[in-house]
C-alpha cells in the first residue's frame, strides 16, 4: 500500500526494512555486558505443563532476558538517572524522517575503534535528521550472533554531540552494543551528554542499540517506524523499520 508523505513523496508499506535482531533461546543469540544466553522455560506448576511437545495442552513459557544485553533495544535517559524514567512514556510518536549513514570506525593507537564527528557527511539534511542511523563497517551477518563481552567494540566519540545538537537529532540508532566504551569506569560520557544528565535530563531523546542494517540497504533518507514492546522500564526490546521514500513520476 502506498502511503503519501506529500503530493509527490510516498512509501510502500508492503516493503518494510526490518533492522531488528530476533530473540532466541540460543548461544547464537547476540549478547553483550556479560549476560548468559536468553532462556525460554516451560511453566511447570501444580500439575500444569506449558509444553505441547512434552504432553501439555499449550506452550506457556517464561522468558528470561536482558533488554540491554540480548538484542535490539531502545532506551531513554532513565538508563542513567536515579529516577528510572520509562522509555514507554518517552516514545509517543512512532514515525520519523531519518537518515542512514555508514562509517568505518577509526583505530586509535591503544586499539580502540571510534567514530568521530569528522567522519560524518556534512550534507546530512536537517529535515531528515530527527532520527539518525549509523551502520558500521565491516558489516557481516555475524553481528546477529556475536558475543560482544570483553571485545571492546567500537563506540562514539563525544565530539559527535555538537553535531547531533545542530541537526536536532532526537533518536540515535547504532549497530553497536553501546554508544560508549565497554570499559570506561562507569563514566558513560556519551550517554550523559546526549541526554544532558544530570543538568536537565532530556526526556524526549532515545538511543537504540544493536540494530542490524543489511548491506543491500543503501545510505540515504527514509521514513523510520519505531516499534517497541510497551515495557515500563528504562529500555525495551524494539523493532526499528525503515521505508524507502519514492517519488511520483511526472
Amino acid at each position: 500500500m502506498r502511503l503519501f508523505l506529500d503530493s509527490t513523496q510516498f512509501i510502500d508499506t508492503d516493503k518494510p526494512l526490518d533492522l531488528s535482531m530476533g530473540l532466541t533461546a540460543s548461544v547464537k543469540n547476540v549478547r553483550a555486558w556479560y549476560v548468559d544466553q536468553p532462556r525460554f522455560v516451560p511453566v511447570r506448576e501444580n500439575g500444569f505443563l506449558g509444553s505441547v511437545a512434552e504432553g501439555g495442552n499449550v506452550n506457556f513459557r517464561d522468558v528470561f532476558f536482558n533488554p540491554h544485553g540480548h538484542g535490539t533495544h531502545t532506551e531513554c535517559c532513565g538508563h542513567i538517572t536515579e529516577e528510572v524514567f520509562s522509555v514507554n512514556q518517552t516514545l509517543k510518536k512512532y514515525f520519523f524522517k531519518a537518515t542512514l549513514i555508514t562509517i568505518t570506525p577509526k583505530t586509535l593507537a591503544n586499539g580502540d575503534r571510534i567514530i568521530t564527528a569528522e567522519q560524518f557527511n556534512k550534507d546530512i539534511d536537517k529535515e531528515f535528521s530527527e532520527a539518525l542511523l549509523i551502520r558500521t563497517l565491516p558489516n557481516e551477518i555475524d553481528k546477529c550472533e556475536k558475543n560482544y563481552s570483553s571485545t571492546n567494540p567500537p563506540y562514539l566519540d563525544i565530539s559527535i554531540i555538537e553535531l547531533l545538537q545542530k541537526l536536532e537529532v532526537k533518536h540515535l540508532l547504532v549497530d553497536l552494543p553501546s554508544v560508549d566504551r565497554e570499559e570506561d569506569k562507569g563514566e558513560l560520557a556519551f550517554h550523559h551528554a546526549f541526554w544532558n544528565v544530570p543538568n536537565k535530563p532530556n526526556l524526549e531523546r532515545t538511543i537504540t542499540e544493536l540494530i542490524f542494517v543489511e548491506n543491500k540497504i543503501q545510505d540515504g533518507k527514509y521514513l523510520l517506524e519505531m516499534q517497541m514492546a510497551p515495557f515500563e522500564n528504562d529500555a525495551s526490546p524494539s523493532r526499528p523499520v525503515l521505508y524507502k521514500i519514492d517519488f511520483l513520476e511526472v
